[in-house]
Formats: C-alpha cells, sequence, structure tokens
C-alpha cells in the first residue's frame, strides 16, 4: 500500500508577526523548548502547530511534515555559533557548536508534547515527518565554500536530527528527509570526480542517515534536480523524491538503479509551483504564450482581492491519478512505496488552498488500484 508525505511547508492562517514573536528570543525558545507544561505566552504558537498538523491528518496525509512556517534555512543557521550572517551570506568566524537547547526545533517539540491528545482526536497514533536543509544546499549559502563545510554542517544537522527523533506509545517520528534543492543545479567544481569535496559530502550524507537508520527510522532525500548521480551511493539512504518533470521518473535507468542499490522512489505527482499552476490552467482557456506573464499577475492580483478562487487552478484528480499510474506502471509497486506533492506549498495563495491540494493528492492515491 502507498503511504503519502507531504514536503512540509504551508502558508499561515494567521497573525504569523504574532507568530514568531513567542520564539523570538533565545531566552523564550529554551524555555518553550524545555518546557512540558503548557502556558499562555506559547498559545498561539502551539495551537497554531497543532491545528495544522491535524489538517493534515485530516486532508489524508499518512505522514505529515512537521508544519513548516519558518525559513528552515534561517532555523538552522541562526542557531549554530561560530556562524554570522553578512549581506553576501553567511560566514564562520570561529569554532562551530551548537546549544542543547537551540538542538531542539520547537514545531517538533509541540508535537510530541501532545501527542496524546492528537492521538485521541485521530484515533491513531501519529506519524511524523522531519525535514531539515541538507548540507550542500546550507553550504551555498556562505560566502566561502570549502569541502570541509559539508562535514562542520553536517555535525549540526546530525546533533539537530538526534535531539529531534522522538518515539512514544503516542506517535513517533516516521522518516526524515533532508531538503537538497540546490544539489546538481549547477556545475560545482567541488562536486567533481575525484574532488575533496564530492568525497566530503558523501561521507557526511553517509554520517547524517546512519544516525537516522540507527534509530529505525525511515530516510529520504529531496531533491529539484537528479543529474549528478552521487545520491545513488549514500548506503543509508531509503527513499528519493525530485519534481514532477525530472527525467528520475522517466529514466530507464531509474529502476535498475532503484533495485540494485535497494532504494525506493517516492512518486511526486503533484505540482506545487502556483505560478505553473495557473500557467496550465490558462493555456487549456487557449490564452497566447506571449500574454502568460500578464494573464498570470492579472490572476494573482484578482486571488489576494478575493475575486477569484484560487482552488480552480488547482490540478484535478484524474491528472495526479494519470501521473501515479504512469510511475508505478514504470517502476512497479514495489518500489513505490510513497506518494505526494513535488515540494512544499509556501508559494500557494492561501493555507485552504494548500489544505485542498494535500486532500485532492492523498484521495487519489488512497482510492488507486493497479
Amino acid at each position: 500500500m502507498i503511504q503519502t508525505f507531504d514536503v512540509g511547508s504551508t502558508p499561515f492562517p494567521g497573525d504569523y508577526e504574532r507568530f514568531l514573536k513567542e520564539i523570538a528570543s533565545v531566552d523564550h525558545l529554551i524555555k518553550l523548548t524545555y518546557s512540558t507544561k503548557f502556558s499562555g505566552d506559547r498559545g498561539y504558537f502551539e495551537e497554531k502547530i497543532v491545528e495544522c498538523f491535524l489538517d493534515k491528518v485530516g486532508a489524508g496525509i499518512d505522514i505529515p511534515n512537521y508544519p513548516q512556517f519558518r525559513d528552515m534555512n534561517e532555523m538552522f543557521l541562526d542557531s549554530i555559533d561560530g556562524i554570522e550572517k553578512s549581506k553576501e551570506g553567511y560566514m564562520i568566524t570561529g569554532p562551530t557548536s551548537i546549544e542543547p537547547e537551540k538542538r531542539q526545533i520547537p514545531e517538533v517539540k509541540i508535537l510530541e508534547e501532545r501527542a496524546r491528545e492528537i492521538c485521541v482526536k485521530t484515533s491513531t497514533p501519529l506519524k511524523v515527518k522531519l525535514c531539515l536543509t541538507g548540507p550542500y544546499t546550507l553550504a551555498s549559502l556562505f560566502t566561502h565554500r570549502g569541502p570541509y563545510l559539508f562535514s562542520t554542517l553536517g555535525e549540526m544537522i546530525s546533533k539537530i536530527v538526534e535531539t529531534n527523533l522522538f518515539d512514544n506509545k503516542f506517535g513517533r517520528v516516521e522518516l526524515v528527509a533532508l531538503d537538497e534543492p540546490v544539489f546538481g543545479l549547477f556545475d560545482d567544481p567541488l562536486l567533481d570526480y575525484g574532488a575533496r569535496g564530492r568525497e566530503e559530502l558523501l561521507k557526511t550524507w553517509e554520517s547524517i542517515y546512519h544516525i537516522i537508520k540507527s534509530k529505525k527510522v525511515k530516510t529520504c532525500i529531496h531533491l529539484h534536480g537528479t543529474t549528478n548521480e552521487l545520491f545513488w551511493q549514500i548506503k543509508s539512504l531509503d527513499i528519493i523524491e525530485s519534481h514532477v518533470e525530472d527525467p528520475l521518473y522517466s529514466s530507464r535507468s531509474t529502476k535498475q538503479m532503484l533495485e540494485r542499490e535497494d532504494k525506493f522512489l517516492k512518486a511526486s505527482i503533484g505540482i506545487t509551483n502556483f505560478d505553473n499552476l495557473i500557467r496550465n490552467y490558462l493555456r487549456k482557456s487557449a490564452v497566447e504564450e506571449t500574454a502568460l506573464n500578464q494573464k498570470i499577475a492579472d490572476v494573482w492580483t484578482d486571488v489576494r482581492k478575493g475575486k477569484a478562487d484560487s482552488t480552480i487552478f488547482l490540478e484535478k484528480e484524474e491528472i495526479i491519478a494519470e501521473r501515479l499510474r504512469k510511475i508505478i506502471e514504470q517502476f512497479g509497486g514495489e518500489r513505490v512505496l510513497y506518494a505526494g506533492p513535488e515540494c512544499g506549498l509556501k508559494s500557494f495563495p492561501t493555507y485552504e488552498c494548500a489544505i485542498e491540494c494535500l486532500r485532492r493528492i492523498s484521495t487519489v492515491v488512497r482510492g488507486f488500484s493497479p
């Protein structure tokens, strides 16, 4: 049976400034992550996390990612001592370390604390997906890059992972994904065959995933391009996912690699770039290519003003189902164990539209029969 999981991000349903205020200071973050007793000063933050997680479950997602409203790169880099941010990018300014209290992701801590309550509401123990930015993508944000940077960042990521893996009778972290959207998208001398950076990145990935696997948690890599095949060599990697149009889902070699390396595929069956969804919708209405960009801008204006229903631009369930059918036919059900949207839903105009997208995808997967 195919299970669904989402990539993570959604628009925020409410007062985002108020949400951020409750985790703005280090002192409050420590209090938030280490308190086990509900307190009013974190109430809004906490309720939004639980509410979104329940909405994802209600939409039919089997393994929801923790509600991801914040910038994930900043979340992790800003918690590391010895790193500073400038106008040009991040830089290492001293010995890197991450204090125990900063390793805890507050959103995940909330789910752990309230697992019993969520379990009662959903009538089943919660399964959580944990997504973290990978070392290669984080390294791309630095002004000076070198092979050492992968292992330095990887060590910090490993500590965050270890802290946030929980498992109790009311729920557990079921799957951990490293998000590497930058990997393979441009020519990088650090990744040339025989380069030290290539070896260092592979070793760093393996180190992180080994920790996850040792806790009997599934591992995943989220890519936006798969032309660089280094990821296939990660021994502790279980699941690979990329974008809808990526050759990964049409190449004959993918099936051979999945079988040879004993890995599995997450079928990306729903487009999540909202501009592309609008573009595809307009093309069906015979809008000329030269006028598309202006028409897309007009649609966004209407959506923001409440003059257009954003859900009309979502893909129909038949389109989503056809994608799933083709992938299953191509690779077989034994290697396609998961399905979901291709990426996060932060570009969607409303939270409700994002949840409807998840509902359509999960409906297709649950109703699918080979």
